[in-house]
């Protein structure tokens, strides 16, 4: 199965790298980088392993599923053929608003 990282998770990658960096240095970012590729690897083998994310579920919604990959969470969509990765965030974030935002498409 190929995994396709949208452009909204793609800065999110960034955003990540940028702060882990910042805060905590290079070798923590080393890990965070090997724990989300360990993630998103195993989509390609098992893709509907992840849950139903909480505040998805509440709305009646089991199109995305989520791992948790250290501190992050990983929202994807799986599909017959591709997977593809909408959101990669803190787990400590706001997801609701966030997912309002980046998959349902309310405005800010």
């Amino acid at each position: 199965m190929r995994v396709v990282f949208l452009p909204g998770a793609e800065q999110d990658l960034r955003d990540i790298r940028r702060y882990v960096l910042k805060k905590f240095g290079p070798p923590a970012w080393a890990d965070t980088l090997a724990r989300l590729r360990a993630t998103v690897d195993a989509l390609n083998t098992f893709p509907l392993s992840g849950a139903v994310p909480e505040e998805l579920a509440d709305l009646g919604s089991e199109r995305y599923r989520q791992l948790v990959s250290g501190k992050n969470r990983v929202i994807y969509e799986p599909t017959a053929e591709v997977v593809y990765i909408h959101i990669v965030c803190d787990a400590r974030r706001d997801l609701r608003g966030l997912l309002a935002r980046r998959l349902l498409g309310v405005a800010r």
